[in-house]
């Protein structure tokens, strides 16, 4: 019984899972952010070269 108690009060496992769920949350932010700030780059040169007429 006491191993169940002291199972219920350990936080290490929580804490751990916190950072890695934070962690993910901030890579699907990042990857989206950079996968619209790609496309918008790439608008750009298209339409600076089309404007170049190459």
């Amino acid at each position: 019984m006491k191993f169940f108690r002291e199972l219920m009060n350990d936080d290490q496992g929580a804490t751990a899972i916190e950072y890695g769920l934070i962690a993910a949350l901030i890579a699907v932010a990042a990857i989206t952010a950079m996968g619209s700030l790609g496309n918008q780059l790439s608008n750009t040169f298209t339409t600076v070269s089309t404007d170049m007429g190459g």
